[in-house]
């Protein structure tokens, strides 16, 4: 049986970094839905032949589609065109109702958003993952064909980010400071409830990476850490709550009556 899936994210990368690997790993069970806040036109331009200041947004949603074919898929990809970088002034009752609306649409098993940390305190992280989070809640309510079984928030395990952090300090680089803007922030590892072992679609993940050609993406992390950084997904259930000491999934979609 086919599982729906609906990720929800603030800018273009947001996806390929959080559910490409997984999705990638599922091509041809899943139908994905991925909605994107923004357009991502306050990003970088690592390149100027690439993108100007006035084209990035457009550059920035064909990337994130070339991205995805990269991965093997080809989702429906809705951009909200909110703002970028302004998304805490956008009214969140305004952004739950657009979510919301598509999650009646589409009628997902999974849902996939930012939690309160917003993995990197990114303020429009947080805001969409919040609206994506009361747009579920108030869809369930109204759930067919055992939708809305699973609310997942993207996290990092604390022990990951200090492995990685460690790599840094052992090649006498600076290690992530995770209270500092925009950098990651890590999970106590009892709360991962779902880690995904995605080596086996690295290369692709790394090539729907670099489709982001406007973000030169990772481009300060040493090439040979890209494994370690990439090679797992990991998410907190958000809904329902897991018991406490249960083990975690290696599949988001295991224990669907979907799946």
């Amino acid at each position: 049986m086919t599982i729906r899936v609906v990720g929800v994210f603030a800018h273009p990368d947001d996806d390929t970094f959080g559910i490409g690997g997984t999705c990638a790993l599922r091509a041809g069970t899943v139908a994905l839905t991925v909605v994107m806040a923004t357009s991502g036109e306050a990003g970088r331009i690592a390149d100027p032949s690439l993108a100007t200041r006035e084209t990035l947004g457009a550059v920035r949603e064909a990337e994130d589609l070339a991205a995805w074919l990269a991965l093997g898929l080809e989702p429906d990809v809705r951009f909200l065109h909110h703002p970028d970088g302004a998304l805490e002034r956008v009214p969140s009752e305004e952004l739950a109702e657009q979510v919301f609306a598509i999650l009646q649409e589409t009628q997902p098993h999974v849902v996939v958003t930012f939690g309160a940390d917003g993995i990197t305190g990114h303020e429009d992280h947080i805001a969409i993952g919040a609206a994506a989070t009361t747009a579920f809640h108030a869809a369930r309510g109204s759930a067919s064909d055992g939708a809305f079984e699973r609310l997942l928030h993207l996290a990092i395990p604390a022990s990951g980010l200090e492995r990685f952090n460690e790599r840094l300090r052992e090649r006498g680089l600076e290690p992530i400071d995770p209270t500092q803007p925009f950098m990651p922030r890590g999970v106590p590892d009892e709360e991962i409830g779902v880690r995904v072992d995605c080596s086996g679609v690295f290369d692709r993940k790394l090539e729907a990476l670099r489709a982001h050609k406007t973000q030169g993406e990772m481009e300060d992390v040493p090439f040979d850490l890209w494994p370690e950084m990439l090679g797992t997904e990991s998410f907190v259930f958000a809904w329902p709550r897991r018991e406490p000491g249960a083990p975690a999934l290696a599949d988001p979609f295991e224990e669907l009556s979907a799946s």
